[in-house]
C-alpha cells in the first residue's frame, strides 16, 4: 500500500532522486482505474504498477491481512493519521487489499538491494533521509 503522505514527500523529491541516476517506481493495491485516479489527484511524475493479486506483496515477504488489522489502533497509526490530516491529506478509496502494509526498496545494479524497510504499521514509512543515503 502506497500511502498519500509517503507518496507526495517521493513526489517532491523526485528530480533530486532521478538527479543521482535513480527512479521511484511506487506498486499499488488496488485497480488500474484505482491506480490511474491516485497518480492524477496527487501529481505523482513516476510509474505506478498495480499488484491486484498481492503476488509482488507476496514475493516482497510484506506484511498485511489481520495483523495489520490489529496495528490499526497503535499510538504511532494513529499521530501518523493526525499528521497527514493536518498536512492536507486525506483518505480515499481503498485498493483491493486496504490491509497490505508497503515497503520501500532501493534496488541495483543487477540483483543488489541497497536498502529495504518493510513497514511494521500503517504509519511506519522508511525514512526519506534513508532512502537518500542507500542512493548515494
Amino acid at each position: 500500500m502506497f500511502c498519500r503522505e509517503h507518496a507526495a514527500q517521493l513526489r517532491d523529491t523526485y528530480d533530486e532522486i532521478t538527479s543521482a541516476g535513480s527512479e521511484i517506481i511506487a506498486v499499488g493495491t488496488g485497480d488500474m482505474r484505482y491506480a490511474q485516479a491516485f497518480v492524477a489527484e496527487e501529481d505523482i511524475p513516476f510509474p505506478v504498477l498495480v499488484d491486484d493479486t498481492g503476488a509482488a506483496a507476496r514475493a516482497a515477504s510484506l506484511k498485511g491481512g489481520g495483523s495489520a488489522l490489529l496495528r490499526m489502533a497503535s499510538p504511532s497509526v494513529i499521530s501518523g493519521g493526525i499528521r497527514a490530516r493536518k498536512a492536507g491529506h486525506r483518505q480515499h478509496k481503498v485498493g483491493d487489499r486496504p490491509l497490505q502494509l508497503g515497503a520501500t526498496f532501493v534496488l541495483g545494479p543487477g540483483r543488489a538491494i541497497g536498502y529495504a524497510h518493510l513497514d511494521k504499521d500503517f504509519a511506519d514509512h522508511a525514512p526519506l533521509s534513508a532512502v537518500m543515503a542507500a542512493l548515494a
